[in-house]
């Protein structure tokens, strides 16, 4: 039997949990703060949709002013090309005959597809594979600071762009980077060294495109940087809020949970285990707060159950059959949780949306 699904008009505490909602009025007021921030610099935005992974909401950051989107994999990138999205960027090193395939018949679909490369391996094979084929952009993409992939050096990049931009089936796009939060400084010292040289020997550089949520609003001082990426800022979580993304009361998704035991005074168990509440701790000492009990700690996480500390709780505390809102520590993984993600406004159901892409992570 397949679990009821809420239905707009529903009353969310009457809804089965656990269950990852929406506000509708923060999720709007945090795409229209971002967008607003990067008109007012100049910068074109490319939302990553590995966020929320649905088409509705990378629709509405468009209709707000995104230019494109960011995918991570290539199956996303397919359900947002099936959704109608053109301008779309795959920020991964792509290598491989299948995945090369997938791709190479992506590129046919759509005219703006990108994708990004950091060695000679990957360009080679990108190479190889499209030749005889419709020509593929590749942006180079650039170790900042952030310790994960990318070419170490400005010289580097210029190289690699030269390898790309001398191949007959490979079209140089540009430099791209996902840098450490806040080292504006040194991306924007890398960015307009490779630059330069890149101008030196007169090969243009289109696109320079830096990312991240957690410095976004210092997205202004890397002047070089024609465009700017981020996806967990639309949902936020507490990860964000910490960092100064705005506060909690920007936190646009919570997970709804029931309280399903109270086995002695200071400890309840809710039903939101590893499989509804991501395990990662991003720094925190516990797995997410409670809206509805700040003072208590969510200390232990096995597959289909929570622990909660209640013994800083002062006052009332809940009751077995009582439901709690909780703040994801990482939004990002909770939406490749979960089949549907349920919207609401003043704690009624506005929509339903599949996640579209949950589970593509090739």
């Amino acid at each position: 039997m397949e679990r009821p699904t809420p239905k707009p008009g529903d009353a969310l505490l009457s809804l089965s949990t656990p269950l990852p909602v929406i506000d509708e009025d923060r999720l709007a007021a945090n795409i229209v703060r971002v967008q607003g921030y990067m008109n007012a610099h100049g910068l074109s935005f490319r939302p990553h949709i590995k966020t929320h992974k649905i088409p509705a909401l990378a629709r509405q950051q468009v209709e707000a002013g995104a230019s494109g989107i960011n995918c991570q994999k290539i199956t996303e990138a397919e359900v947002f090309a099936d959704a109608g999205f053109n301008d779309i960027l795959i920020t991964f090193n792509i290598l491989g005959p299948e995945k090369l395939a997938r791709l190479a018949a992506l590129n046919e679909r759509i005219s703006g597809l990108k994708v990004v490369a950091d060695s000679r391996v990957t360009v080679e094979g990108l190479s190889a594979h499209f030749a005889g084929r419709k020509f593929l952009s590749v942006l180079v993409e650039c170790d900042t600071g952030a310790g994960r992939c990318g070419v170490q050096t400005p010289d580097e990049a210029v190289a690699l762009a030269e390898m790309i931009a001398g191949d007959d089936n490979l079209h140089f796009a540009g430099l791209m980077t996902y840098p450490k939060a806040h080292g504006e400084a040194e991306v924007e010292e890398f960015f307009a060294t490779a630059i330069a040289a890149l101008a030196a020997k007169g090969i243009g550089c289109d696109i320079v495109s830096n990312g991240g949520t957690p410095s976004l609003f210092h997205a202004h001082l890397v002047p070089s940087a024609t465009e700017h990426r981020a996806g967990t800022y639309i949902y936020s979580d507490r990860a964000m809020a910490r960092a100064g993304h705005g506060s909690l009361d920007d936190c646009a998704m919570h997970i709804l949970a029931t309280v399903v035991s109270r086995p002695t005074p200071d400890r309840a168990i809710i039903d939101a285990g590893s499989k509804a509440l991501t395990s990662d701790l991003l720094g925190f000492a516990d797995y997410g707060l409670i809206v509805d009990y700040p003072d208590a700690v969510i200390t232990g996480l096995s597959e289909e159950h929570g622990t909660v500390d209640l013994s800083k709780v002062e006052g009332p505390r809940p009751n077995i059959g009582d439901k709690v809102r909780i703040i994801p520590n990482h939004t990002c993984v909770v939406s490749n949780l979960f089949d549907i993600m349920t919207f609401h406004r003043d704690g009624v159901v506005t929509r339903v949306e599949s996640v579209a892409a949950r589970g593509l992570v090739w």
